[in-house]
């Protein structure tokens, strides 16, 4: 069985509070424009949030709070978006991300966003098409930040990474972000619970060639994958077709580089920049 989640599904929460700042704004007689008047926005922004079309930041919802006088009904809410502020079709792995016991990654563009670095993150996210504005980007990019933490939580969960060797020589952002991005990957490499290995470019035709993939375990301990492209995402739960895919992970892995080999490789790619 599979399943998919797709760019224009609005989260609950996200819905939710849409559906409540609507209505307590008609329930004071305020259009949309008069309503960001008070708030020092837009009535196109109000708009946006009211019809799921932009995600509300925490300053959004406490100035609408304030100008609605609501006494923090609406800053309530602020918890139960939290998980909504990955882009919709992201938003379900990301909660079983963060659970898992095991993440295996096979990357083949960019890095992972567990092993991102900031810099490196905003400059991908600020490359989206159609643009996107600053505190879209922002709100993405801390998003993606506070992901890292699974690296370094307890319970301690196994994460595992192959990464195509040209994903580690595209100059993302330039050479000092692509420095920095490289040391942080080496420094994540050296977490007892972290596994990188990179597929030389010398490798030729191998088991990868199908595209990115991540597996994960559950604490139930059921296995998932999950597929991305263009903004849609599949997430998998059929065992024989999971099973199939875990193979394939174990034959790309042994197909790369050594962890040893792998670690020279890109301290070797860093001192290049």
């Amino acid at each position: 069985m599979a399943r998919t989640r797709k760019k224009s599904t609005a989260a609950t929460a996200t819905q939710y509070f849409a559906h409540l700042l609507r209505m307590l704004r008609t329930q004071e007689g305020l259009s949309q424009e008069q309503l960001g008047k008070r708030m020092g926005y837009t009535g196109a922004l109000v708009s946006a949030v009211e019809t799921c079309a932009r995600f509300p930041t925490e300053e959004f919802i406490a100035r609408a709070d304030d100008a609605l006088k609501v006494g923090g009904l609406l800053l309530a809410a602020t918890e139960y978006l939290a998980d909504d502020r990955y882009p919709q079709f992201f938003q379900e792995f990301a909660l079983l991300e963060a659970q898992a016991l095991s993440v295996s990654s096979y990357s083949t563009l960019v890095l992972n966003g567990l092993v991102q670095t900031e810099a490196y993150a905003r400059t991908l996210i600020e490359a989206h098409f159609p643009p996107l504005d600053e505190e879209e980007v922002d709100r993405l990019v801390t998003a993606r930040m506070e992901r890292k933490a699974l690296l370094t939580r307890k319970p301690t969960a196994v994460v595992n990474f192959v990464i195509e060797e040209s994903v580690l020589r595209w100059p993302v952002g330039g050479k000092e972000v692509m420095r920095e991005q490289l040391a942080h990957l080496a420094s994540c490499a050296e977490l007892r619970n972290v596994n990188v290995h990179v597929m030389p470019q010398s490798r030729g035709a191998h088991a990868g060639v199908d595209g990115p993939m991540t597996l994960l375990e559950t604490p139930e301990h059921t296995h998932l994958a999950y597929l991305e492209s263009q903004g849609n995402s599949l997430l998998l739960n059929d065992a024989d077709e999971v099973g199939r895919m875990m193979q394939r992970y174990a034959m790309i892995r042994s197909q790369a580089l050594r962890l040893d080999e792998s670690a020279a490789l890109i301290k070797q790619l860093a001192g290049e920049l």
